[in-house]
This record gives structure tokens, C-alpha cells and sequence, in this order.
């Protein structure tokens, strides 16, 4: 990597002067990737103003007859950097006001054309990595269609995209350290909202399918997500490919049988293709392949990813015996990174319609716990002890990652619920309130109820029994019904709960999620064998019966084909 013999180990001040003498007296790079490798990296060892700081005494000390050389070449790292990574000098506080500290040292020390090296005035503002805005699109010609089954699977697709670009590009470096380090979410809100997103996609499919009465229309919806994965694939956006698999793997859909038994040889091939791309089988080893290929915009699985940076985090240690900087970690984490902060900033060719994406907004949102949905599988499609002998009485998990991380759920924060539904009612009647008097009629309002599985029935939202629903009575409805989908769900039985370390891909049985980490995931029931987060076994409602588990994850409990098992070791492998 071009580290001019540095070896294996090196001081943060040898490392530093390395880079600083890779600059020829222009100002070019000969050839060497170090400069680019400590400057994404060095925020694992210390902070951006700490660095600046470092830089800024070397300039000043400098003395020999060299030291204006020297100088010059410090003045063109700096460039680099901001050059390179210019978000940094536009959000971090620290780090602009050394900037502006370096340049009247250079002034005070009569260089200058160094101050023209490190000019930061012209970097655009980053706000929006901090702040969730986007560029107002023009929508195309006429009214957006906001009905599940009339959206063709492209639409679905771009859509779903467009907010998962909308979430990925938002993570920084920091965020990605965070979660290496500590292995959890704490402090971690971006990272959280990328992954309560992919959450929410995996159950609003799996809801989408059950809202369907018959098993005809179950089919007709999982043909259409098995469309959506396809369209997925060529628009390259892995990660929302990972959620609507694992949504329709999961066991609330899988164990439909007379469902499935609706399903074309095509969609079955399909969905063949779809599962065996993002199985886990040979380290996700289809899947790296696939990605690798792509070039240009996409979205990687950030769960794989992820798994990659904690395994080299765990192996290899931050520091020599001696103080230096194990620079074999240090390039092997920035090969993973370099590749996530440059896909960030990557564009796309979308054009949403943001009526659509205010729809989705709030389907992906809404809560209901894996129990739920189960039951109102088990409801659609009674257990028939001869043709399954084997289903079990709670869910299973999916047989492809899900969840990839521990127990993320959206949490109930009023205003950026009210902003949703407020954005949402908007786009409703911009779209069904043909005369513009500020109601929507009953049979508008059955066809938008298409996209919100079991939202209450028309009288419900009719408070005043009028024939028509008015933009307040629709928020009040919206409003009332998150209240209710967020409260807990009564006391549970009592577990005989014992903190655990697995060995093999183990779920939550309250929210589904991985039970993530190296050692002490989660709690187990030392009675019933249930396994829960922390922060999730005082809310599990299921009975604490001493009997035999369900079957393991290998096992198949559904029609739909070739559903890729975990191997053991997945979660504890790094």
C-alpha cells in the first residue's frame, strides 16, 4: 500500500511524516495510497482536530534548512484532505476552527501561498448528513397513483431505493467506528434509522401478503414482491433485495402452503435465484460475487459488511505492544471503508414522487409485534396436524438474515410521527379529493386502505357518521392508531431468564431480531428454551411451557423452494 517501509507497526508522527514526504515539491502523489488510508482512518486512533493540532505543531517546529520545503509539502497534505474528504471541514467545529488557527500561523509566518492550500471558504454546506432533507423534485405528469396493486414493481422498487439510498448516505465514518467498537446502537441514531428501515420493509411485506383474504391474492402479492426483488437487483440496491427475501422467508409466509401451491414455475425459479444470491452459504460468497461485478451506483448489505469490520476489529489490535499503530489493521479496515464512504457518494438517477414516498414513509413505520403477525398467519391458514406435523406454535425465524441487528424497533417520537402523517393525509387527498372540498369519499378511502393492512374500516374513521372522511378525521386516526401500535403489550409470563453466549444464528422471540454480538447475546429461558434481548424479555408474550423447541433453522416449514440456512457461527465468527 505504499507505505515507503513503515513494516508492520508505526508512531502516529512516523506515519504522518511518511504522508507528508509522498508530495513532490507540485504537490503530486507518487502513486501511494497511504495518505489517502490514514486520513479515512485515523479517526479509530484520534480525533480530526487532534490531528489538525499535530499537523499545525509540526508546521510551526519546523527548522534546518528543509523546513520551508517541509512546510510546503505539510500545506499539500492538507489539501489532500480537504480535497479528499471535504465533509469533515464543513461539520466538524473542531477541525474548521485549526483550520482558520493554521492559516494565520502561515500568515504570521509570511508563507502566503500556503494560505491558498488550505482555503476551506469553498467547501458546500453537508447539513443534510445531519439533518433528513431532501431537494425538492418535480413530480411527473398527473396524479401519483398511491394503491399497492396498481404500482408496478419498478415503481415499488425505485421508490424503496430512493429512501434506502436516502438513509445509507447519511452514515458516517464515525457511525461505522461506533458500532465496530462497542457493538451496539447506543448514541447511534443513523445507523439505528438504517436499520429500522430494513426491519420495517421485511414486515410490511410479510404484512402486505397476510392483509390478502384468499390464497390466490396471497400468491398475486408475493409474485409482485418476488418482482420487486428483481427490479431491485438490476437497480443494484442489495440491502432492500436482503429485507423483502427475508420478509417473504420468513415463517408467517413460508409455512402458507396452499398459498404457494398458487405460484408459477417461473416465480418459484425466481424466487430460486433471489434466495440462493443473498444466502449466507460460503461467507455470503454469491452475494460478494454479484456485488463485486456491479459498478457505480449500489447498495451494498450492510449486515455483511458490517460482520467484515467487526472480524478484523476482533483478530487484529489497535496498537502494538509498543505504542505504534498496528497498520495491518489499520489497511484492512479501509478496504472495507473506503468502499462504503465512496458508494455513499455515488448518484442515482431516481425521480420520486414524493407523494408516494410520504406513503411509504409511513407503511414501513407501522408496528405490529412478530406475534401478531404469526397468529394472523396461523388465522389465514389453520395448522393441519397431518400435512405439517412439524409447525410450530411460535414463529421461526427467517432462514435468511432478517434482522441483522439486536432489537431495533421505530421508536414513538411524537414529532417526526406527526410529520409523517401530516405528509401522508397531504398526499392522500392531493391525489383522491377530486372537487377539492377537503373530504374523501368511501370508495376512495377502500382503495387507499389497500396499502395499510388491517387499518380499521371506513365508519371507524367516519366520526360523524357524515359519508365522508375530512383531513383532521384521518389524522386523528393515524395519530390514534401509532399511539396504540407502540403501547406494550400487557404483563408476559414469567422466564426463568439466564444470560447466554451462542454459538449458532439465534432470534429474538419478542421482535425477531439477531441476538448480535461476539459473547452474552441475549437471555435464555432455562424452562422453555426462549431467547430474547436484554431489552426485550420483560416485554415477550408467550407462555413458559417446559417442552421441546421447535425445529432449528435448517429446517422447512414452507412451500416457497431452496431458502438458504445460516451456517453456524455467523453472528460469532467477528
Amino acid at each position: 500500500m505504499g507505505s515507503s517501509g513503515l513494516g508492520k507497526a508505526a508512531t502516529l508522527d512516523e506515519l504522518l511524516r511518511t504522508c507528508i514526504e509522498m508530495f513532490d515539491d507540485n504537490g503530486e502523489l507518487n502513486n501511494s495510497y497511504l495518505p489517502r488510508i490514514v486520513l479515512l482512518m485515523h479517526r479509530w486512533y484520534l480525533s480530526s482536530t487532534e490531528l489538525a493540532e499535530k499537523l499545525l505543531c509540526m508546521y510551526r517546529d519546523a527548522s534546518g534548512e528543509t523546513c520551508d520545503e517541509f512546510r510546503l509539502k505539510i500545506c499539500y497534505f492538507m489539501r489532500y484532505w480537504i480535497l479528499k474528504f471535504p465533509a469533515e471541514f464543513n461539520l466538524d467545529l473542531g477541525l474548521i476552527r485549526m483550520t482558520e488557527e493554521f492559516r494565520e500561523v502561515a500568515s504570521q509566518l509570511g508563507y502566503e501561498k500556503h494560505i491558498s492550500l488550505i482555503d476551506i471558504s469553498s467547501i458546500p454546506s453537508y447539513d443534510w448528513m445531519r439533518r433528513v432533507t431532501q431537494r425538492k423534485k418535480v413530480s411527473k405528469k398527473g396524479k401519483a397513483c398511491l394503491l399497492f396493486d396498481h404500482l408496478e414493481p419498478i415503481e415499488l422498487a425505485e421508490h424503496l431505493t430512493f429512501l434506502e439510498h436516502k438513509s445509507f448516505r447519511r452514515i458516517s465514518f464515525t457511525d461505522y467506528q461506533s458500532y465496530v467498537i462497542h457493538g451496539c446502537l447506543e448514541n447511534n441514531p443513523t445507523l439505528e434509522r438504517s436499520i429500522t428501515l430494513f426491519n420495517g420493509i421485511s414486515k410490511w411485506v410479510q404484512l402486505m401478503v397476510l392483509s390478502k383474504p384468499t390464497p390466490q391474492q396471497r400468491a398475486e402479492v408475493i409474485t409482485k414482491f418476488i418482482n420487486v426483488a428483481k427490479k431491485l437487483l438490476q437497480l443494484k440496491n442489495f440491502n432492500t433485495l436482503m429485507a423483502v427475501v427475508g420478509g417473504l422467508s420468513h415463517s408467517s409466509i413460508s409455512r402458507l402452503k396452499e398459498t404457494h401451491s398458487h405460484l408459477s414455475s417461473e416465480v418459484t425459479k425466481n424466487w430460486h435465484e433471489m434466495t440462493e444470491l443473498v444466502s449466507s452459504n460460503g461467507n455470503y460468497c454469491s452475494y460478494r460475487r454479484a456485488f463485486a461485478d456491479c459498478e457505480g451506483f449500489k447498495i451494498p448489505i450492510l449486515g455483511v459488511h458490517l460482520k467484515d469490520l467487526i472480524a478484523v476489529h476482533v483478530i487484529f489490535p489497535d496498537w502494538t505492544e509498543d505504542n505504534k499503530v498496528n497498520i495491518v489493521k489499520m489497511h484492512q479496515l479501509s478496504v472495507t471503508l473506503s468502499e462504503l464512504v465512496s458508494l455513499q457518494n455515488a448518484s442515482h438517477h431516481l425521480e420520486p414522487n414524493m407523494d408516494l414516498i410520504n406513503l411509504l414513509t409511513l407503511s414501513l413505520d407501522l408496528y405490529h409485534t412478530e406475534d401478531d403477525i404469526y397468529k394472523l398467519s396461523l388465522v389465514l391458514e389453520p395448522r393441519n396436524s397431518k400435512s405439517q406435523p412439524t409447525s410450530p406454535t411460535t414463529p421461526t425465524k427467517p432462514v435468511v438474515p432478517l434482522e441483522w441487528a439486536s432489537g431495533v424497533m421505530p421508536k414513538p417520537d411524537p414529532t417526526v410521527i406527526n410529520k409523517h402523517i401530516r405528509k401522508l393525509v397531504e398526499s392522500v387527498f392531493r391525489n383522491y379529493d377530486h372537487d377539492h372540498d377537503g373530504y374523501i369519499s368511501q370508495e376512495d378511502f377502500e382503495s387507499i386502505a389497500a396499502n395499510f393492512p388491517f387499518l380499521d374500516s371506513f365508519c371507524v374513521l367516519d366520526k360523524d357518521q357524515d359519508g365522508l372522511i375530512s383531513k383532521d378525521e384521518m389524522m386523528a386516526y393515524f395519530l390514534r392508531a401509532k399511539s396504540q401500535l407502540h403501547c406494550k403489550m400487557g404483563p408476559g409470563f414469567v422466564h426463568n431468564f439466564q444470560e447466554m453466549t451462542y454459538l449458532k444464528p439465534t432470534f429474538c422471540e419478542h421482535c425477531a431480531g439477531f441476538l448480535w454480538g461476539i459473547i452474552k447475546q441475549g437471555y435464555k429461558c432455562k424452562d422453555c428454551g426462549a431467547n430474547c434481548h436484554k431489552q426485550c424479555k420483560d416485554l415477550l408474550v408467550l407462555a413458559c411451557r417446559r417442552f421441546t423447541r421447535a425445529p432449528s433453522l435448517g429446517s422447512s416449514h414452507g412451500s416457497l423452494p431452496g431458502s438458504p440456512s445460516l451456517p453456524p457461527g455467523w453472528l460469532t465468527s467477528g
